[in-house]
């Protein structure tokens, strides 16, 4: 039984991650009843991610905050850890380099992914535990949890939803929700 918190809706703790018919690179997302389209690497889902390899990894990964850009977009209000994207804001997504699978600040020689990008795939970018508590080298970096491209384009890896879809699901979420890629 799910418990009750001062007259809210009971707290769900897992997104389940399926792929969808007749195309590897798109999924289904569902969540508390309802069930939203979703991209997904351009290699689909895989049980042995390693990095670039542009696959979903099939894991049960946690989410453990987000960046938003909250000059372009207004969310509702969620539990989940989110801080404001600004410049500056880099992933490290080198496998030789100390902070592989970690936040880093510009400027920042070694490879990377841009937290504040202009196309609007980050502009809610939630992170998730892939490869972060113990990092392997190669193993994969900067599975997001993020916006969808439009014509629900795969990713390099991540999960993608659109921007409607990511309303009505960030008031469920918390630190520690479960994404689950079957």
């Amino acid at each position: 039984m799910r418990k009750k918190t001062s007259g809210r809706r009971p707290v769900k703790s897992v997104i389940t991650v399926r792929p969808a018919p007749l195309d590897r690179r798109r999924a289904l997302v569902t969540f508390d009843g309802r069930t939203e389209q979703a991209a997904i690497g351009h290699s689909g889902i895989t049980s042995r991610k390693r990095e670039g390899d542009g696959a979903t990894p099939r894991a049960a990964m946690k989410l453990v905050g987000g960046y938003v850009r909250r000059d372009r977009i207004a969310l509702p209000p969620t539990s989940l850890p989110t801080i404001a994207t600004r410049q500056g804001m880099l992933w490290c997504d080198a496998p030789d380099h100390a902070r592989y699978n970690r936040p880093a600040k510009a400027p920042f020689a070694p490879s990377h992914e841009e937290m504040m990008r202009d196309n609007g795939l980050y502009d809610v970018c939630l992170a998730m535990d892939w490869n972060m508590t113990s990092r392997r080298r190669h193993a994969g970096s900067a599975i997001f949890f993020h916006l969808i491209r439009p014509g629900y384009e795969p990713t390099q890896g991540c999960v993608a939803i659109s921007l409607a879809s990511m309303r009505r699901l960030i008031p469920h979420l918390r630190r520690g929700t479960i994404v689950k890629v079957l």
